[in-house]
């Protein structure tokens, strides 16, 4: 009868030990996920915004264009006592129109507008990946510094997690003035 309670003990404990184990190997996880999210978070602002920066600046070149246009439409209208002037504004006017027939909406703040949002749910998700990352680092390393996950982690070689700093240059912020002005 010893023997069998004794057996159902350490049948227990190895239990115990498998399970604190496990759980320390499924937050170490969570960790490298969350760092893994993050880092896609970042590629996804560094590949995003100056694209959508070039958009906004191309957009904004095309509409000044169109708009200049229309001034010089103007001024050669004002002066109809040449021939010329008529026939060149004949043609501007054509070229115009046919401008905006394609893009009938002449608006670069809507441009802009979708640059802000992107932006700002660009840094919002890396807020949230940075909290997502820095509750899981939390949890494993409560988990490695409180009993029994303490001792049963020594035991199997398990280090507290490290917080691991973005690099400087995913520290910066995007500089929207820069990228205006490349």
């Amino acid at each position: 009868m010893t023997a069998i309670i004794l057996g159902i003990v350490v049948i227990a404990i190895i239990i115990f030990i498998i399970s604190v184990y496990n759980s320390l190997n499924v937050r170490s996880n969570q960790i490298q996920n969350a760092f893994s999210s993050l880092d896609a978070l970042f590629i996804k602002r560094t590949e995003l915004i100056p694209n959508l920066v070039t958009i906004v600046k191309q957009y904004t070149n095309y509409e000044k264009d169109v708009l200049e246009k229309i001034t010089q439409l103007r001024q050669l209208k004002a002066d109809t006592t040449e021939y010329k002037a008529d026939s060149e504004a004949s043609q501007m006017m054509k070229q115009i129109m046919l401008q905006v027939e394609n893009y009938p909406d002449l608006r670069a703040n809507t441009q802009f507008l979708n640059l802000q949002y992107s932006w700002t749910e660009s840094e919002e998700q890396i807020a949230a990946g940075r909290r997502y990352l820095s509750a899981s680092i939390t949890d494993y390393n409560n988990r490695l510094s409180t009993f029994p996950g303490n001792v049963i982690g020594s035991k199997f070689g398990f280090k507290k997690h490290e917080w691991q700093m973005a690099a400087e240059a995913q520290r910066q912020n995007v500089n929207a003035e820069e990228l205006f002005n490349k």
